[in-house]
């Protein structure tokens, strides 16, 4: 009989695949550890893509030709997600689905998906993938969603601004929405979005705010063992 495959969402943030230009040596990595993770611990993923620099790139050359809304504003950060995705799907050829979901309520075509890789990309205005995230997990029944970024931990305050902001390990959904408030704006800053707090918290799924770049945490997570980041449920 075989062993019942593991099923992870991780969404890649768009800083990681596009700080500036495309962080190649990182996203090699990055599939080394998936590839590993297949082979070593039977798991399957899903990848959900962030638009990163070329989502602002856009966005901030637009403004200065025209008025931008903030539909359009989302739009075209939505645009670069999957511009993102189709990237990643290419890295992963071997092991993914050949379409890339841009639909997280429309599963017919990736519900069952026999691959080890399903790639996801932004959906519509109004909602992030971080949104994308919980909606995938919600629906196929996964608990945690790895949420990987730029950011070691979340702080209760901007440790930019405040060098004396204490780290977050640990953080019910209750506390972490006062600090995110209700609403998603195109433009915002935060380690998860507000639409998709309020989602998590209703669906009971664990997320880990991880920094990506330190591909041997994410492993650890992976594997059970201590991470370190901020763990939201």
């Amino acid at each position: 009989m075989s062993q019942e495959r593991k099923l992870m969402v991780v969404s890649l943030g768009g800083s990681l695949i596009v700080p500036e230009e495309i962080d190649w040596e990182f996203i090699k990595n990055f599939k080394e550890v998936i590839e590993r993770q297949i082979k070593k611990n039977n798991y399957k993923f899903i990848l959900i893509t962030g638009g990163g620099k070329t989502a602002r790139k856009y966005q901030d050359s637009s403004v200065k030709i025209t008025d931008l809304t903030p539909e359009d504003r989302d739009w075209l950060g939505i645009h670069a997600t999957r511009m993102n995705a189709q990237f990643i799907r290419t890295i992963f050829r071997e092991h993914a689905h050949p379409r890339v979901n841009t639909n997280p309520h429309d599963l017919e075509d990736f519900y069952s998906f026999k691959e080890d890789i399903l790639v996801a990309a932004g959906w519509r205005p109004g909602f992030s993938t971080d949104y994308d995230a919980v909606v995938l997990a919600r629906y196929l029944n996964v608990t945690k969603v790895a949420n990987l970024s730029n950011i070691d931990y979340v702080y209760e305050k901007d440790p930019r601004e405040f060098p004396e902001a204490k780290k977050i390990e640990n953080i019910s959904w209750e506390e972490f929405r006062k600090m995110v408030g209700d609403k998603w704006d195109p433009g915002m800053n935060v380690p998860f979005d507000p639409i998709a707090s309020k989602l998590a918290a209703e669906s009971k799924i664990e997320v880990a705010i991880l920094n990506g770049k330190n591909l041997a945490n994410l492993e650890n997570y992976l594997e059970g063992k201590e991470y370190q980041g901020t763990t939201i449920n």
